[in-house]
């Protein structure tokens, strides 16, 4: 065996420094910087037109009212994602077993709407739902009851179900890709049924994308604001609005706060669940 030669190792390490530059450069100035920020406009308040070190913001979290807000927004996080599990794991399923051709054409499908604005599409729901919108409008028409959901949590969930459904399908889909198939047929000629295939063989080789799925509906959904504004009403106040109408009234520090608390939250329940999630089977854990 041919040794490499020192200088070529001293080139090849200072290359790869100099690639990675840019990127340490954008986490330091997008991801670290603004965590400091927050952290400190967090564990800091105003007082007399000073700023001091202080926690009561960060107490505020935990009062009757913010708690309840913030149960309310687990819970629709929860029933969106049980949702989108339910709709997006048959769908991925489907997909992987089509024809390469058909998969390319059925994922650009899915990701269509996501290149269309986060904003606009929230906006063509709640025109669709209103009670003077288009359903409404043709199932009058067709002597169908009407539905009445627009500002009522249900119209908030179907909107996150909408704009975060492809976020289930794709690590899913990214991980029944690449299943070996040949285990499905070997199950089978052992005398498994269909059902036993599935919960046996299938959903186990395919648990990190679950949890992948989970991980990026849940946790966008419990932070949202947008769509609970937009198709909601007074009684779907969720998390995210607070922090956001803290913000717009400049009380930096309390939506800092908000924001902090949720986060460790967030990144105490991702630890849990990375911990106890096997990742053999090739998923994109976050």
């Amino acid at each position: 065996m041919t040794s490499v030669p020192k200088k070529s190792k001293v080139r090849r390490s200072l290359l790869q420094r100099y690639a990675a530059a840019p990127h340490i450069a954008w986490a330091i100035l997008f991801i670290i910087a603004p965590l400091i920020f927050v952290a400190y406009y967090a564990f800091t308040d105003t007082v007399d037109g000073s700023v001091v070190f202080s926690i009561e913001n960060l107490k505020t979290f935990f009062t009757p009212t913010y708690l309840k807000i913030f149960s309310r927004s687990v819970g629709l996080a929860l029933i969106s994602t049980v949702i989108c599990l339910l709709l997006g794991y048959p769908i991925a399923y489907f997909i992987s077993r089509t024809k390469p051709k058909t998969q390319r054409l059925l994922i650009l499908l899915i990701m269509l709407p996501m290149w269309m604005n986060f904003i606009i599409r929230t906006y063509s729901i709640s025109e669709l739902i209103k009670d003077t919108g288009i359903i409404n409008s043709f199932l009058g028409k067709i002597g169908i009851p009407q539905m009445h959901i627009y500002g009522k949590e249900g119209a908030v969930v179907l909107g996150m179900v909408y704009d975060y459904l492809p976020y289930m399908i794709l690590p899913i889909y990214s991980v029944m890709a690449k299943l070996d198939y040949r285990l499905v047929e070997a199950a089978g000629d052992l005398g498994c049924n269909s059902f036993k295939v599935m919960t046996k063989v299938i959903f186990p080789l395919s648990r990190s994308g679950v949890i992948s799925g989970i991980t990026m509906v849940f946790v966008p959904s419990i932070s949202t604001f947008y769509i609970s504004q937009k198709l909601g009403g007074p009684s779907t106040l969720l998390i995210g609005d607070v922090i956001e109408q803290s913000y717009n009234a400049s009380n930096y520090h309390l939506a800092a706060a908000l924001s902090f608390v949720l986060m460790v939250i967030l990144l105490i329940g991702l630890a849990v669940v990375n911990k106890y999630t096997d990742d053999d089977s090739g998923g994109m854990l976050i």
